[in-house]
């Protein structure tokens, strides 16, 4: 991986997050356009970049293919549904209810579990 493609990756990113920024919104018919030239990113001013029906959105990933970038997964996040880091937490650290349970039984000392005294006088929460 060179340095200047890395750069170049960058630069792609930085004009890629200022095209999503300072899109214009029509709410009349419900899509996003581009507010300037975009030449790196292959947009022109006044492009639909975001709609809500029958339109194939922008995907950065066909961008820099188009940019003949190589390895492109190095400078992606994956997609959500095939996993990244909050997936694994998902599946390795959180709900672990049972394991929690298993330790706590471990740690379980009969000695300290003695006998307590009983509330009101051994006849419950009882007013009387």
């Amino acid at each position: 991986m060179s340095l200047s493609q890395k750069e170049m990756v960058e630069e792609l990113r930085v004009q890629w997050k200022r095209l999503w920024n300072e899109r214009v919104d029509d709410r009349l018919r419900a899509e996003g356009m581009a507010t300037a030239d975009y030449c790196d990113l292959f947009v022109e001013k006044g492009t639909v970049i975001h709609a809500t029906r029958n339109y194939k959105a922008l995907n950065f990933r066909e961008i820099l293919e188009q940019h003949q970038v190589t390895n492109i997964d190095r400078f992606l996040l994956p997609d959500p549904h095939i996993g990244g880091w909050t997936k694994f937490i998902k599946m390795n650290v959180t709900n672990r209810g049972l394991r929690k349970r298993q330790l706590a039984e471990l740690y379980y000392d009969e000695k300290k579990s003695g006998k307590q005294q009983p509330k009101k006088g051994g006849r419950g929460w009882l007013h009387k």
